[in-house]
C-alpha cells in the first residue's frame, strides 16, 4: 500500500487561484500567508521581474510551511511590468485611473510564477510572463469600467480581471491563459504529480 500523499497548502487567498485548483481537480486548503512583500521586493533591487515574482511566491509558501512541516505548501505571486515600470495593486480607484491611462496603447507583461515548499526546502519554483496588448482606452471608458469593476480590480496588478470585464482592455494577448489567471498552472500541475500530490 503506497504512501498517502503528502497535503496541499495553497498560500493564497486569491479567488482566481482557488478556482484554477478547483476546476483542475486539485484538494488543497486555503491558508493566506501574510508577508512583507515591499520589504522583500526591496531586497531585490537588481532581480528581473520573472525573479521577484519567484522569490514572492517562494516567501508566501515558506512563510505557511514554517508552521505546517508535514504539508508541501504552494505560494504564488503576479507582477506587471509596462513601459518599463513596475506596477502594484492600485490603492484607490483614482490610482487605478492612473494605472489605466498608462497602459494605454502599451504593451502589459504579466509575470505570474509559482513555488512549491516543504518545511524550509523550496523543492520547486516556475514563472512564466504573458504578453497583453493594451487597446487605447478613451477616459468615458475607463471611468464606465471601474464603474463596474471597482473595488474588485483593487485586488489586482494589472487592474482587470480576464474572467470579466477586464477582457475589454486588450486588442490581443500571447502567453498562457492561466498565466493570465495568475499562477502557471500546467507547470505546476506537473509539479504536484513528481511530488505525489496528484495521480501520474
Amino acid at each position: 500500500m503506497s504512501d498517502a500523499p503528502p497535503p496541499l497548502i495553497l498560500a493564497s487567498k486569491s479567488t482566481s487561484r482557488k478556482a484554477m485548483l478547483d476546476a483542475a481537480g486539485v484538494s488543497y486548503r486555503a491558508l493566506p500567508a501574510d508577508v512583507d512583500e515591499r520589504a522583500i521586493e526591496a531586497g531585490l533591487a537588481d532581480a528581473t521581474p520573472p525573479e521577484i515574482a519567484e522569490a514572492l511566491s517562494v516567501a508566501k509558501a515558506a512563510a505557511i510551511a514554517s508552521e505546517h512541516p508535514e504539508a508541501l505548501v504552494l505560494g504564488s505571486d503576479s507582477l506587471v511590468v509596462a513601459g518599463g515600470k513596475r506596477f502594484d495593486k492600485p490603492h484607490s480607484r483614482q490610482n487605478a485611473a492612473e494605472h489605466l491611462h498608462f497602459f494605454s496603447g502599451k504593451v502589459m507583461e504579466l509575470h505570474s510564477a509559482a513555488a512549491l515548499v516543504r518545511g524550509d526546502t523550496c523543492e520547486w519554483s516556475h514563472a512564466d510572463v504573458a504578453r497583453l496588448h493594451v487597446r487605447e482606452l478613451s477616459d468615458s471608458f475607463i471611468e464606465h469600467y471601474l464603474d463596474l469593476e471597482w473595488p474588485a480590480v483593487s485586488f489586482t496588478v494589472g487592474v482587470f480581471r480576464i474572467e470579466a470585464a477586464g477582457v475589454q482592455l486588450f486588442d490581443r494577448i500571447e502567453g498562457d491563459q492561466f498565466t493570465v489567471l495568475g499562477m502557471p498552472l500546467l507547470p505546476l500541475l506537473g509539479a504536484l504529480r513528481e511530488h505525489g500530490v496528484l495521480t501520474a
